[in-house]
């Protein structure tokens, strides 16, 4: 009796468990139902005004399906557009006779300055077509800043500031917590500028990293300081020498010294947009976010072209294997590569790159697939906030590249890192190993002791070879000497205005420009877009979510400050073979 009582409380259990399982699911399923039954109802009314607050990350690619689950609350729907499609609902609101102008609501603006400038620049053509852009804030970030410029008004609370001091690049390094775990990071690179090891080696920055990265860092301010003199009708000097002395201390200061057209409270800039807008006092501003506008009802369009341009998206670390959204996996990537370049239909492709690197065999698989591909139609690589070391060596075999002014690209380098555990284990835990092995070097190569004389020279000789494989593809693909790529080379980093000098770019522009670029290579007048690989559904996602993988931007909200650290952390957890990739982590500020 006693087996009986166990066998049917545990199916009952079983299955009362299974129906709340069920519950569960069912509920997210309705309310996904009635969240894309409503957005299917969604009307501009006349005179609206088009609400952007770049408050989160703006993804490279919009969700897969009409919705997707939000990364920080399992049953909450999001429709947060990917930059491509930001930049054609700017553009559409500029033709929209219903969207009188744009209100900017600033304080960050957590993307990369690539992403930035891509946005700043859509609002510029925007303007274009007569329409007011109004921006507000309370306290404006650098960047926050930058992108107001565009603004016919750049209004700041009395109370507020205005971050404007020029930039500063960080570099956070290990060397002393190894020494204190008594790990010995045994490093082998090639290229003098080839600073992702230094953190692992040195607690500074040694001199050539330094140079590399004042150069870097100074030609994005430049791009940007000119930016924001010529748009607040400034000089250069003026500029530096607020930037300088840190003259913006206040809201006053802000408009004193012209970097602010007025201070004043919220609710007085409302007024100023109604004044805009011709309406009455107290009047409602009928604000349009940039997800509802996405989901307003679309205008009847003809019928869809049978020619297409593929966007495949490359974003993140470069490694082995599948990947995701958020990591370059070579299998992955390259069946997309594959597929549009078997498919007819598809007459170019724009290869979106957004990438520190990673893995050098898994860029050189994707590089292959790229060369096949300029065989067969155009390929047009469009560098995004980084397309550096293995994120270069993915976009080196296109026909045209283009890069921002502020992509970080080149840092055309390589380097092996081997850490040496002996030490950790022997004296911090008391852990020690033996071993017996049939050849010579069967335990080639082992973390659990340091490297032979001729374990280190074996590696080295891969590591050139590498390298050299590397220059070659690029010398190849940019026709350039293999000499001058070299010289350009030993993984040193550049800005996006540097490469067009240095012919590592072939011009600066965004994502919109690349497209053009692959049309009229391909000679198409009409065409449509399709986004590759495909991503996983919503559902498929929520599961990664309940089994243990969560999303980066999930991540993101419960670390705060320190996901930055966490992200190069795990990125070094996935580290296989020699490595392609940017200085281990900077922040450019």
């Amino acid at each position: 009796m006693r087996q009986f009582f166990k066998f049917m409380l545990a199916s009952m259990a079983g299955f009362i468990l299974t129906m709340l399982i069920m519950f569960f699911f069912a509920s997210i399923f309705i309310a996904s139902l009635v969240s894309i039954a409503s957005k299917s109802e969604v009307v501009i009314d006349q005179n609206s005004v088009l609400y952007l607050k770049f408050d989160e990350v703006i993804p490279e690619r919009s969700p897969a399906g009409p919705f997707a689950f939000s990364s920080t609350n399992l049953f909450k729907t999001t429709n947060t557009p990917g930059l491509l499609e930001t930049l054609d609902l700017i553009k559409a609101a500029s033709e929209d006779d219903k969207i009188s102008g744009i209100y900017l609501d600033l304080s960050d603006f957590p993307s990369g300055l690539a992403t930035l400038e891509e946005i700043r620049n859509a609002l510029i053509e925007f303007k274009q077509s007569g329409k007011f852009v109004y921006a507000y804030g309370e306290v404006y970030s650098q960047k926050a800043y930058y992108l107001a410029t565009v603004a016919d008004k750049i209004v700041v609370n009395p109370e507020g500031a205005i971050d404007l001091k020029g930039m500063t690049g960080q570099v956070m390094f290990l060397k002393g917590l190894l020494t204190k775990l008594d790990i010995n990071a045994q490093i082998i690179r090639h290229g003098k500028y080839k600073s992702a090891i230094e953190p692992l080696i040195s607690d500074k920055m040694s001199e050539a990293n330094k140079e590399q990265t004042l150069t870097y860092i100074g030609s994005i301010w430049n791009h940007m300081a000119s930016n924001i003199s010529e748009a607040r009708g400034l000089t250069g000097e003026a500029l530096k020498t607020i930037a300088d002395s840190l003259l913006i201390q206040t809201a006053e200061d802000a408009v004193n010294y012209k970097i602010a057209d007025q201070s004043a409270y919220r609710d007085q800039f409302n007024d100023l947009v109604r004044t805009q807008l011709g309406l009455k006092e107290d009047a409602k501003i009928k604000f349009v976010t940039l997800a509802k506008y996405k989901d307003a009802k679309p205008k009847k369009q003809g019928k869809r072209s049978k020619n297409k341009i593929a966007v495949i998206y490359a974003v993140g670390d470069i490694t082995s294997g599948e990947g995701s959204d958020e990591v370059i996996g070579s299998e992955r990537i390259s069946k997309a590569i594959r597929k549009a370049r078997l498919d007819s239909s598809i007459k170019a492709i724009v290869f979106r790159i957004n990438s520190p690197g990673g893995s050098a065999l898994a860029s050189d698989v994707i590089w292959r697939e790229i060369v096949l591909a300029r065989e067969k139609k155009p390929v047009i690589a469009s560098m995004g906030d980084l397309a550096a070391s293995g994120g270069y060596y993915i976009a080196c075999a296109a026909d045209t590249i283009l890069a921002n002014p502020t992509t970080l690209t080149g840092s055309i380098g390589v380097f092996g890192v081997i850490p040496d555990f002996q030490k950790f284990f022997n004296n911090k835990l008391g852990i020690t190993f033996d071993h017996v092995k049939t050849n010579a070097n069967s335990d080639y190569i082992s973390v659990t002791r340091p490297m032979t004389s001729y374990e280190e020279k074996v590696l080295t000789n891969s590591i050139e070879r590498i390298y050299s494989t590397f220059i070659t593809h690029v010398s190849e693909g940019r026709s350039i000497s293999v000499a001058e790529v070299d010289s350009i080379g030993q993984g040193r980093v550049w800005s996006g205005v540097d490469g067009l000098r240095i012919n590592l770019v072939d011009q600066t522009g965004g994502i919109k420009e690349a497209i053009k670029i692959a049309a009229s290579m391909a000679k198409l007048d009409d065409y449509r877009i399709v986004s590759l690989p495909e991503q996983k559904d919503p559902f498929t996602q929520l599961m990664d979510d309940l089994t243990g993988n969560p999303t980066d931007a999930k991540m993101q909200k419960e670390l705060g400050p320190l996901y930055p650290y966490y992200k190069e952390m795990m990125s070094l957890s996935r580290m296989q073979g020699v490595q392609t990739r940017l200085p281990f982590m900077i922040d450019v500020k």
